[in-house]
C-alpha cells in the first residue's frame, strides 16, 4: 500500500471504542484462567505441555541409554525396558512432536493471518486440555507398572491378548486413539482458520509459507490419522471382545495392522516435518533480510511433499513379504518424496546466499538442522533401496535415520522458531551468549549420539533389545552413543533455565526485532491487533512499512467491537475478501469440563471402573450439549459497519458459513475411518479361499435392500426439515426421519441376526460386524442430534437466522445415510466379485 492509497478506516473514533474492545476480550484471572479459550494463552499453554513432554520422553531415553552404555547391563529389566522404550517413542510421537506444531500453529497463525482469534476458539481449548490431561494420566501408567510395552508401533500379535494379558496395551490404544482425536479437532480448527479468517486482501498466493506448510498438514492429518483410530479401535475390540481381526487361526491377519498404522505413519513424519518446513521458510527471509527464494516454487513442494507421503506407507514394510512388483512402487515413491523436499533446501539457501545472515540463535539453529535433516534424507534415500532395506532393516541404523529426519527435520527448527518467537510474550529475546551453548551442547551432542548408531547398525545391532553381549564389539560405539546423548541433554536443560530466566523478565514493547515481514510483529493486545489490517503483498510490513503505526491508530478494519462481543472478519477461501462478521464465543469452563470426561471416559474404562467411566462419558456430552447450546444465536443485528468503505452481514448460513465447511472436513474423517474399516473387511475377504467362509452368511437381498431405501427416505425427510425452521414443522419431520433411520438399523442388525454373524468366530464375520456397530455409533449420535435440534426449535433459538445446527446435522444426517448405503453394498458385493 503507497503512502496516497486510502486507508479502510478513515472515519472519527467513538469514545470507549477501545475500553469495549479491550473487556471483550479480557483474560480471566486466578482460577477462572482456566476458561479461558483466547488462542494466545491456549496456545502458550499448549507449548509449554508439549515441552513438559519432550522433556519427560528426553529422561526416558537416556534411561535406555544408561541401560545400553555397557553389555550384559542389569540397570533397567527386560520388562522395564519394554515400557521405558514404548513411552519414549509413544511420547515423543504422539504427546511431543504433533501437539508442539499444531500448538505453536494456534498462538502464531491467528496474528500471522491478521485475524482476532482462530473460527472455533472452545474447540482449540478443548483439544488441549483433552490432550493435557488425557496425556499427563497415560503417563502415569509408567509408575505403577501400566505402561504399554509393546513398542511404539504395537504390532500384534504380541499385543494381542495370548502375549500381553494386561491392561498396559489397553492403555496404548485408548490413549493415543483418544489424543488423536484431539490433534484432528486441532487441524479441522486451523485448515478453516486459514481459509476463511485471513486479513482482506491476503490471497492464498499472498499467504505466509508457514500458513501454507499448515494448511497442508491440516489436510494431511483428516486424512492420514483415521486410520490409526481405525486400527486401534480394531486391535481394543480384538482384546476385549475376542474379535480377531489380527489372529491368524482364526483369518485374521497380523499385517492388517501394519498398513493401517504406517497409512498414519509415514505420512505422519511429513506432517512432523512440513510445519518446520514453514517455520524455515517464514525466519529465513528475515535472518537474510532479503525475500524468499523460489517461494512459488517451496509452496508447490510443500503440496507435493503432503502427496507422496500417502504413497510411503509400505516404506516400512519392506520385509514383510508384500511382493516385488508393490515394493518397487513404493521404492520409487520413497526416492522421488526426496526431489520436493530438495527444492526447499535449496531455495533455502539460495535465500541466505542472496542476503547478508548474522549468526544468531535461530541462525544457529536453522544451520544446524540443514546439516543434520539433509544427512537424514540420503539414510533415506538408501532405506529406500530394498536390497539395503533388508539388511539393514530393524537394526540401529534405522534408529539412527529416524532421529535424524526427525530431530534433524523438526526439533532444530522448532529450538530456531522458539528463539525467533520468544519476543512476542514479553519483549525480552533469549540470550544469544547462552545460546552458542546451547547449539553447540545440542549439535555436537546429538551427533555423536546418532551418527555412531549407523555403524552400529551395520555391525548386525538390532533394535529394541534391552541388553547385548560384550563379544558382540558393540560396547564401545554404545559408550559413545551414551556420552553423546547426555550432553544434548545438558544443551537442552541450558536452553531450559535461558527459558525460565527470559519468561520472569518484567514486560516491554514487542517491536519486530528481527525486521520481519508478517503480521504478527504488528503491535498486539489480548484481542490481537486493534484493527484488522488490509494486506497488498506477500511481505506487507516490508512493502507497507506505516502499517504497523496504522493499525495500531485503528485506521483498518474493524478497529473495535460492534456486537460487544468477541469478533472478527470472515474471508473467502481465495482471494480474502470480506464476507461476513464472525461472532467468536467467549471463555467458558464447559471445554473444560467436556475434555476431562472425555479423557475419564477412555482411562477409567480401560481399568473396568465402568460406571465411573459412564459418568465422566455423561458429563463429557453434558458439557458438549452446554457448549453448543450457548452457540448458534440469532444476531442481536444484521449488519456491521467495519470500515468506513465496507459493510459486512453478521453470521453466514449453509456453505457461507465457517461451522458447515468445519462439518463436511470432519466427516471426511468420518470417511477416511469408514474407508479403514471397509479395507480391513476387504483384506481380510481376501485372505479366503471362500468368502464368506464356511462358518457364515450373508444376510438374506431384502434386508439391506429395504435398508437403503429406509436411509434414502430418512434423508429425503430431513432435507425437507431444513426447508421448515418453524417448530411445528420441523419436529415432525425430523423425528419421522429418525424413525426411518432407526428401521434402516434394524433391517441391518435383523438380517445379520438372522444369517448367524457371530463376530468372535472368525476374522471376516468380525470385520462384517465392525461396519455395522460403525453405522450404528452414528444412528445414536443421529438420536442426540434430533433431540437437540426440537428442542432448539421449541425454545425459539433455531431460526432462519440462526440455523447453522440445523445445516450442519442435515449434512451429518445425509452422510450416514450414505455411509450405510455404501457399507451394505461393500458386505455383498465384494463376495460376488471375489465368486
Amino acid at each position: 500500500m503507497n503512502s496516497t492509497a486510502p486507508l479502510p478506516n478513515t472515519l472519527p473514533r467513538p469514545p470507549g471504542e477501545l475500553a469495549r474492545l479491550q473487556a471483550a476480550w479480557k483474560t480471566p484471572t486466578g482460577w477462572r484462567y482456566l476458561t479461558t479459550v483466547n488462542n494466545t494463552n491456549i496456545g502458550l499453554l499448549y507449548i509449554g505441555t508439549s515441552l513438559l513432554f519432550f522433556l519427560l520422553a528426553g529422561i526416558l531415553g537416556l534411561l535406555m541409554r544408561m541401560q545400553l552404555a555397557v553389555p550384559d547391563n542389569t540397570f533397567l529389566s527386560a520388562s522395564t525396558y519394554n515400557q521405558v522404550f514404548t513411552m519414549h517413542g509413544t511420547v515423543m510421537m504422539f504427546l511431543f512432536a504433533i501437539p508442539v506444531v499444531e500448538a505453536i500453529a494456534v498462538y502464531l497463525l491467528p496474528n500471522m493471518l491478521g485475524a482476532r482469534d482462530l473460527p472455533f476458539p472452545r474447540l482449540s481449548a478443548y483439544a488441549f486440555w483433552a490432550y493435557a490431561i488425557g496425556g499427563l494420566a497415560f503417563f502415569c501408567t509408567l509408575f505403577v507398572g501400566l505402561a504399554p510395552d509393546g513398542g511404539w508401533f504395537m504390532y500384534p500379535p504380541l499385543t494381542g491378548k495370548a502375549y500381553s494379558p494386561g491392561l498396559n496395551a489397553d492403555f496404548w490404544l485408548l490413549g493415543i486413539g483418544f489424543i488423536e482425536i484431539s490433534a484432528i479437532a486441532g487441524a479441522i480448527e486451523l485448515i478453516v482458520g486459514i481459509l476463511f479468517t485471513r486479513a482482506p486482501g491476503m490471497t492464498l498466493g499472498r499467504m505466509p509459507v508457514y500458513a501454507w506448510a499448515m494448511l497442508v498438514v491440516g489436510v494431511m492429518i483428516v486424512f492420514a490419522f483415521p486410520a490409526i483410530i481405525a486400527g486401534t479401535a480394531l486391535l481394543e475390540l480384538e482384546r476385549a471382545y475376542d474379535w480377531p481381526f489380527f489372529i491368524a487361526e482364526r483369518g485374521g491377519d497380523p499385517i492388517l495392522w501394519q498398513h493401517l498404522f504406517w497409512f498414519f505413519g509415514h505420512p505422519e513424519v511429513y506432517i512432523i516435518f512440513l510445519p518446520a518446513a514453514g517455520m524455515v521458510s517464514t525466519m529465513i527471509p528475515s535472518i537474510a533480510g532479503v525475500p524468499l527464494v523460489g517461494r512459488r516454487a517451496i509452496i508447490v513442494a510443500l503440496v507435493a511433499v503432503g502427496f507422496f507421503s500417502f504413497a510411503l506407507w509400505a516404506h516400512h514394510m519392506f520385509t514383510a513379504g508384500l511382493g516385488v512388483l508393490k515394493m518397487s512402487f513404493v521404492s520409487a515413491a520413497s526416492m522421488a518424496v526426496a526431489v520436493p523436499t530438495a527444492i526447499q533446501v535449496f531455495a533455502w539457501i539460495a535465500t541466505m546466499w542472496r542476503g547478508r545472515v548474522a549468526m544468531t540463535a535461530p541462525a544457529l539453529f536453522l544451520l544446524g538442522f540443514m546439516f543434520i535433516f539433509v544427512l537424514g534424507g540420503l539414510t533415506g534415500v538408501m532405506v529406500a533401496v530394498l536390497p539395503f532395506d533388508w539388511q539393514v532393516h530393524d537394526t540401529y541404523f534405522i534408529v539412527a535415520h529416524l532421529h535424524y529426519v526427525l530431530i534433524g527435520g523438526m526439533l532444530f527448527p522448532v529450538f530456531a522458531a522458539l528463539y525467533y518467537w520468544i519476543p512476542l510474550i514479553n519483549g525480552n529475546r533469549l540470550s544469544e551468549r547462552l545460546a552458542r551453548w546451547v547449539f553447540g551442547l545440542m549439535f555436537g551432542g546429538f551427533n555423536v549420539a546418532f551418527f555412531p548408531m549407523h555403524v552400529t547398525g551395520l555391525l548386525g545391532m538390532p533394535r529394541r533389545v534391552y541388553t547385548y553381549s560384550s563379544e558382540m564389539g558393540w560396547d564401545g560405539l554404545n559408550m559413545v552413543s551414551t556420552v553423546g546423548a547426555f550432553v544434548f541433554a545438558c544443551g537442552v536443560l541450558l536452553f531450559l533455565f535461558d527459558l525460565a530466566r527470559t519468561l520472569r523478565m518484567a514486560d516491554k514493547e514487542v517491536g519486530n526485532p528481527w525486521n520481519a515481514a508478517t503480521l504478527e510483529w504488528l503491535p498486539s493486545e489480548d484481542y490481537g491487533n486493534r484493527s484488522i489490517a488490509r494486506i497488498t503483498s506477500s511481505d506487507p510490513l516490508w512493502e507497507q512499512p506505516a502499517l504497523a503505526r496504522e493499525v495500531e491508530a485503528g485506521q483498518h478494519y474493524l478497529p473495535g467491537t460492534v456486537s460487544g462481543r468477541r469478533e472478527t472478519i470472515a474471508t473467502s477461501a481465495l482471494g480474502a475478501v470480506p464476507r461476513y462478521l464472525m461472532i467468536l464465543p467467549g471463555d467458558s469452563w464447559w471445554p473444560l469440563i467436556a475434555a476431562a470426561g472425555t479423557a475419564g471416559f477412555f482411562l477409567l474404562l480401560t481399568v473396568k471402573l465402568t460406571w465411573t467411566a459412564w459418568a465422566c462419558g455423561i458429563a463429557a456430552i453434558v458439557g458438549i450439549v452446554a457448549w453448543l447450546w450457548q452457540s448458534d444465536r440469532p444476531p442481536t443485528l444484521a449488519h456491521a459497519r467495519v470500515g468506513a468503505d465496507l459493510t459486512l452481514p453478521v453470521g453466514a448460513r449453509g456453505t457461507a458459513s465457517h461451522s458447515w465447511w468445519a462439518t463436511l472436513i470432519m466427516l471426511v474423517v468420518d470417511a477416511t475411518i469408514f474407508a479403514s474399516f471397509v479395507f480391513a473387511y476387504i483384506h481380510i475377504s481376501m485372505r479366503l479361499t471362500v468368502c464368506p467362509p464356511p462358518q457364515a452368511a450373508l444376510a438374506a437381498p431384502l434386508w439391506p435392500l429395504l435398508s437403503s431405501a429406509l436411509l434414502i427416505a430418512s434423508s429425503a425427510l430431513i432435507w425437507l426439515a431444513s426447508r421448515a425452521v418453524q417448530r411445528r414443522r420441523l419436529t415432525p419431520l425430523v423425528l419421522a426421519a429418525l424413525a426411518c433411520m432407526l428401521a434402516a438399523f434394524a433391517c441391518d442388525f435383523n438380517g445379520q441376526r438372522l444369517a448367524g454373524l457371530e463376530p468372535t468366530a472368525q476374522a471376516w464375520s468380525a470385520t462384517v460386524a465392525t461396519l455395522l456397530a460403525y453405522q450404528g455409533l452414528h444412528v445414536i449420535t443421529l438420536v442426540l442430534a434430533a433431540l437437540y435440534l426440537c428442542a432448539r426449535a421449541w425454545r425459539g433459538i433455531l431460526t432462519s437466522a440462526s440455523r447453522a445446527t440445523l445445516d450442519n446435522t442435515a449434512l451429518m444426517w445425509h452422510y450416514t445415510s450414505l455411509q450405510g448405503i455404501v457399507a451394505a453394498a461393500a458386505i455383498h458385493l465384494v463376495p460376488w466379485v471375489m465368486d
